[in-house]
Order: C-alpha cells, then sequence, then structure tokens
C-alpha cells in the first residue's frame, strides 16, 4: 500500500490524476469474498459456483441481491477514493445501475469530483444478456452514474469500415447518432485500440493511414484513450494474464504527433462546440468539425492514407495545419490532401 500511495502521489506531481479498475461484477473463483462470503454469489442449477457468459472460464459472478454485498463493495470503493481520483469499472452494464447510483452518491462524500469510467459493452451483448433476463444497462442508462462511457456502441461499425465490411460513411453515421440519443453533455472514451481489442498498428498497417485514425481519435468529440505500446505502433496484443512486456523498440514512434494532438484537444471548441463528421472523398475521407458562435475547427482525415482532394465548407485561401505548422490551400472549396491528418481553425 506504501509503494502504491508513492505512486500516486507522483502522478499527482506531475498535474495528472490516477484511475483504478475495479471489478465489480465478478471474481477469480479463488477470491477473498468466495472463501468468505460464497452466499453473495451466482449459483448454476446444480448449485455449483459460475458465471452467466460462458467463455469467460476464468471467473464466477457476483449476486447483487445480496444487499450486504452493496455494502461491502461501496466501502471498499471509498477506502481507494481516500487515495485515488476515480474509477474503470469493469462490465459495468452487468452491475445494476441502482447500485452505482447508490455508490456514487456515498463516494462524492469522500473524493467530491470523482471520475466515473464505465466499461459499457456492444448493442449485441446487451440483447444477449437480456435475452437471459439478466441486468444490462444500456449506454444511455449508463451515464444516469458514469462521467465516461465506452466506445463499443460504435465498434462493430467502426472494425468493419478498417477491414471493407462496412463503408466509413456507415461508421461515420453512427458516431453522429451519439449526438441525438445520448445526454448533452455525454462522453465518450475514444480510442482505436485497448487490452481486449486488436492493436490498431495491426488493424491500420498503412503508416499515413494509422497517423490519420490517430489525429482523429484525438480530433473525436470525447476524452482520448492511448493504450501502453500504442505510441510505438505495436501489433502484438499483451496477453491477459502473462507477463508481456512493451517491445519499445519498435523503430516507430507517434509521441510527437500524440503531444501536437493533446496540445490541440486545449481548445475550448472541443467541449462546447458541436460536433459532426461525414464521409467524403468517395468514402476514403473523414471530415470532422466541431463548431460554436462561428469559430470552427475542422479536421481532415484520409482514412487510407492517401493524397486526394476533399471538399469542404471553407472560403478559398491558404490556411495553417495545427498538427504540423504547414501551409493548407483551399481553392474553390476543395483542399487537397497529402494522405496526412490536417486540423484547421476558422475564426467567426
Amino acid at each position: 500500500m506504501e509503494d502504491f500511495q508513492a505512486l500516486v502521489e507522483a502522478i499527482h506531481d506531475r498535474g495528472m490524476k490516477c484511475i483504478i479498475d475495479v471489478v465489480y461484477n465478478h471474481t477469480a473463483p479463488d477470491s477473498w469474498l468466495r472463501e468468505h462470503h460464497p452466499e453473495w454469489f451466482y449459483r448454476k442449477p446444480d448449485g455449483s459456483f459460475g458465471n452467466h457468459v460462458g467463455d469467460w472460464w476464468d471467473v464466477i459472478d457476483l449476486d447483487y441481491s445480496h444487499r450486504e454485498l452493496w455494502d461491502y463493495q461501496i466501502e471498499t470503493l471509498k477506502m481507494w477514493a481516500e487515495i485515488v481520483d476515480g474509477f474503470r469499472c469493469d462490465v459495468a452494464t452487468m452491475v445494476p445501475l441502482a447500485f452505482w447510483l447508490e455508490a456514487r452518491k456515498q463516494v462524492e462524500a469522500v473524493r467530491p469530483g470523482c471520475l466515473w469510467l464505465a466499461e459499457s459493452v456492444e448493442p449485441e451483448f446487451i440483447c444477449a444478456l437480456r435475452e437471459q433476463g439478466l441486468w444490462a444497462s444500456s449506454d444511455s442508462e449508463i451515464y444516469q452514474a458514469f462521467d465516461m462511457a465506452y466506445d463499443y456502441d460504435i465498434w462493430g461499425e467502426y472494425t468493419k469500415a478498417l477491414t471493407g465490411e462496412g463503408t466509413l460513411q456507415a461508421y461515420l453515421d453512427r458516431v453522429n447518432l451519439q449526438e441525438a440519443i445520448y445526454p448533452a453533455n455525454y462522453v465518450k472514451l475514444r480510442c482505436l485500440e485497448n487490452h481486449d481489442r486488436i492493436r490498431a498498428a495491426a488493424l491500420i498497417p498503412d503508416e499515413r493511414a494509422l497517423r490519420c485514425w490517430t489525429a482523429f481519435a484525438y480530433f473525436q468529440k470525447g476524452v482520448t484513450l492511448i493504450y501502453n505500446g500504442q505510441e510505438v505502433c505495436c501489433e502484438h496484443r499483451p496477453s491477459l494474464f502473462d507477463r508481456d512486456t512493451v517491445p519499445w523498440n519498435t523503430g516507430r514512434d507517434l509521441s510527437g504527433l500524440m503531444r501536437r494532438l493533446y496540445a490541440i484537444r486545449q481548445d475550448l471548441l472541443m467541449k462546447d462546440g458541436a460536433y459532426s463528421v461525414r464521409a467524403a472523398g468517395h468514402d476514403d475521407v473523414i471530415v470532422a468539425e466541431h463548431r460554436c458562435g462561428g469559430e470552427r475547427l475542422i479536421g481532415l482525415f484520409a482514412a487510407k492514407g492517401q493524397a486526394c482532394s476533399v471538399k469542404a465548407d471553407v472560403h478559398d485561401g491558404r490556411y495553417v495545419n495545427l498538427i504540423d505548422g504547414q501551409s493548407v490551400a483551399a481553392e474553390q472549396g476543395v483542399v487537397m490532401l497529402r494522405g496526412e491528418p490536417v486540423i484547421i481553425r476558422i475564426e467567426g
């Protein structure tokens, strides 16, 4: 515990916050809770311990019909909230929303402004759980208790757009739909990869295309997740169960680009502006925009990393690409792209 507290202090000294992963839907079969409170666990028809998702062979599910379990879990959250700034809640969708609402209320007294990130799940998974008669929160419900939620509601369209099974416009249509079906202040965790998904560098092998998708991830409305090793374009996804360290000597490095994109993200338009996206250039270019009061941030991202021209709602003239400082020309509403990401700011 002393080591952990020293780590969190060092994080705070660097102007950062620390959130920890809490797994409250299930435990390991040999967990402390399993040994001391077996009555708090789900039992299969034969009376043995088990879980509701068959391929999660390594865990057993908790049963939230026991109010004593609520009290215990909330006490652990309050204990950690004395140290950390927030929680990433594993498969939060499967834990009753009423529990999260009560937990948030009590934790707020210990850590005002505590950050709550929900690992929400795919729509297909929600439907499959509900077919079993199980609790499964939609993302709209999740936002009652959480500040942020995963982007899994549109993950299927994202991967299909990259593999050619779907279109870029179909994916971007789903991004636009989020603006209408979630609360006005919704925050999505935007990522190209994470511990459960294929690496972005493996899914997007073209170097320029990867830089464009990385820039788009930063440009999107919400919060950007960078998974360890993504900045050096790792293609191997680490094991969840074995020591599997990041190979930092890949010879590739996106960290400079990420630093520049992070600086652009500080623009208040990213926080307060309306957001929309569309596909252009024969479905090969993402055109995204944050706008408020006549001011606009426009992002142009070549999804395949190819040089092309794209129609954009800009006046003719020359603009500065905020990413690299290069000049970008617009003529008759058409912008020429070199296959690299472009972000320009237009004043009101």
